[in-house]
């Protein structure tokens, strides 16, 4: 039972990381219909300057903060000065995108070189706590599970209780309409692309914070986020967590039930929701 019970969290704060990448991602793509393959070098960008914030400052949520902001920005300038004018046209965007996530990990390999990094926080935080029916438990588990929580309820909140989620939600059902009634769906675009980025950035930093940082986490990262968001459904920020919730158990509980065949049946998981409900488990019929 205790077992069970300890697999079960570590699929949960686990869980918490592939909801923090997948939201951004659920912004950009499934908001916005803009493929971006550049979202796991967002990631792990994040997760570098994070790292040399943090470690320069001495202060993780600077680090936090820094890192998020600056992927944002450097994401609103890939939006506009590469992706927006061929924003209808999947194809081209998913090369350009490309080109952009495979430019970027070598640019960090040479800047970062290929060693394992991990981003610096309190000695505290990293302790372990006492868990009921567990025991000890390290608290940035714990840490990572409820800031996941905080952001998706935030982020629910802003998509359907706010102004500016209501002509989100009419710029993504119908631009043209959206913007005859005097909506400036640029601006929405852009403010949408800003967060997805930035999320993805700040994603980084607490994942850089849980695991160590090395190339090649981008690609992992992106497929992830790719499966969550195709699980939970498009566009919708509870589904991103019901899908990032099963990826999470279901990862967790094959490496330790069938190690061997653990990345399969993640995957595999894609293919039964996609067999049964093609948009998702809470995903809007097109």
């Amino acid at each position: 039972m205790e077992q069970v019970l300890l697999v079960t969290l570590n699929g949960l704060t686990l869980a918490g990381v592939y909801f923090l990448v997948a939201s951004g991602l659920t912004l950009i793509f499934g908001l916005m219909r803009v493929i971006t393959l550049a979202h796991g070098t967002s990631f792990l960008l994040g997760g570098y300057l994070g790292y040399v914030i943090a470690t320069a400052t001495g202060n993780w949520v600077i680090g936090a903060l820094g890192g998020a902001i600056a992927v944002g920005f450097l994401g609103l300038l890939i939006y506009h000065g590469l992706i927006r004018r061929f924003q209808n046209d999947d194809m081209r965007v998913a090369l350009i995108t490309l080109g952009v996530a495979i430019i970027g990990t070598d640019l960090m390999m040479a800047s970062f070189g290929g060693l394992a990094t991990q981003v610096p926080i309190e000695a505290n935080v990293r302790q372990g706590v006492d868990v009921p029916f567990i025991g000890q438990y390290p608290l940035i588990r714990l840490l990572v599970l409820g800031i996941a929580i905080v952001v998706g309820v935030a982020l629910t909140l802003f998509i359907s209780r706010t102004r500016f989620g209501s002509r989100v939600r009419a710029g993504v059902d119908d631009s043209q309409m959206a913007s005859a009634t005097g909506v400036n769906v640029r601006v929405v675009f852009t403010v949408i692309f800003f967060l997805g980025s930035a999320l993805a950035g700040f994603a980084g930093v607490v994942g850089g914070t849980l695991f160590p940082l090395q190339p090649g986490q981008d690609g992992t990262y992106l497929l992830y986020s790719l499966v969550v968001v195709i699980v939970g459904g498009m566009g919708s920020i509870p589904g991103a967590a019901v899908g990032a919730v099963l990826v999470g158990l279901v990862s967790q509980y094959t490496l330790v039930l069938a190690p061997t065949y653990a990345l399969v049946l993640t995957f595999a998981l894609m293919v039964v929701v996609l067999a049964f409900r093609p948009q998702g488990i809470l995903g809007r019929t097109a």
